[in-house]
């Protein structure tokens, strides 16, 4: 009988010892510096432990929103390492922009290297490619197949839906004088060929898919359309409503300007999404009621 509080107290710490690890199990394990990666890894329901530089993430890339229970883990580019070292993921994920960073993260956490927008490559097939490395890496397989089943599928009903439009110059501003125009091998420009839309822009760009250039080339694509995806630089808004030079760009001069909200353009399926729900539907709403010749960045 002596022994029966001993096989009790044994069995009483093998259930404790159970339920921290399956609490362990569960855990949030991914960490990443990439915005890509991580609007990837909510998108697919992946357990994220940490995030680099959130409320600049909310800023750019808008959506998936990342939960309160996430850390934020610092710069992009000089992330926290004590705070990463505290609580060590699984993996720390990152792009091959901030391979520099190895050496110490691989100190910490072993290191992920996920790579998009590759030279050559067909940016729609990479991100698709991505998805489902990362539903493979954290056991997200059908999550991740579901996501480019969903894009597909939004892909196909937008076209249906949206408006016939005139070429599109699509860009973000730098300062109140220079902007990226989003070409050949962008996110965006991968959007527009889903959707069937055409591509104003016919100048070579980076890598990255986009040209930096002077408000002043818009000029030579007077029959396009110019969309603005924010966010806009602090004081460019202000700037634009007193320059003369883009108050006679064609395009707003006859109002054929489009303000979009953000949308990561170095993004992957979730942006995608995003961008081409926000285009459709100001296109339509365009269609609908076509804004008066005036730019809406007039005071």
């Amino acid at each position: 009988m002596r022994c029966f509080p001993r096989l009790l107290i044994l069995a009483r710490r093998s259930l404790l010892a159970a339920g921290l690890l399956l609490s362990t199990a569960s855990h949030a394990q991914w960490a990443t510096i990439d915005w890509t990666i991580a609007e990837t890894l909510l998108a697919i329901d992946a357990p994220v432990s940490g995030i680099a530089q959130q409320p600049a993430y909310h800023d750019w890339v808008g959506e998936p929103r990342i939960p309160e229970h996430v850390t934020d883990i610092g710069l992009r580019t000089q992330p926290n390492f004590e705070l990463l070292a505290q609580s060590p993921p699984e993996q720390t994920l990152l792009s091959p922009m901030f391979i520099g960073l190895i050496p110490r993260l691989e100190k910490i956490a072993p290191v992920g290297t996920f790579a998009l927008y590759s030279p050559g490559a067909d940016t729609w097939q990479e991100m698709q490619s991505l998805t489902r490395q990362l539903g493979e890496l954290t056991e997200r397989n059908a999550e991740a197949n579901a996501l480019i089943e969903d894009t597909q599928q939004l892909m196909a009903e937008l076209r249906r839906q949206r408006s016939d439009s005139p070429p599109l110059l699509m860009v973000q501003f730098m300062d109140a004088r220079h902007v990226r125009v989003f070409g050949e091998n962008s996110l965006y420009n991968a959007v527009l060929e889903q959707l069937e839309l055409p591509n104003a822009w016919d100048q070579p760009t980076n890598a990255w898919g986009f040209a930096l250039a002077g408000i002043e080339a818009l000029a030579r694509y007077p029959d396009a359309t110019l969309v603005v995806v924010d966010p806009l630089p602090a004081g460019v808004e202000e700037q634009l409503a007193g320059s003369g030079l883009w108050e006679h760009l064609p395009s707003v001069q006859s109002g054929r300007l489009l303000r979009l909200p953000p949308v990561w353009s170095f993004g992957a399926l979730p942006s995608a999404q995003r961008f081409a729900r926000e285009l459709t539907s100001a296109l339509n709403a365009y269609s609908a009621e076509p804004p008066s010749a005036h730019s809406p960045y007039a005071q």
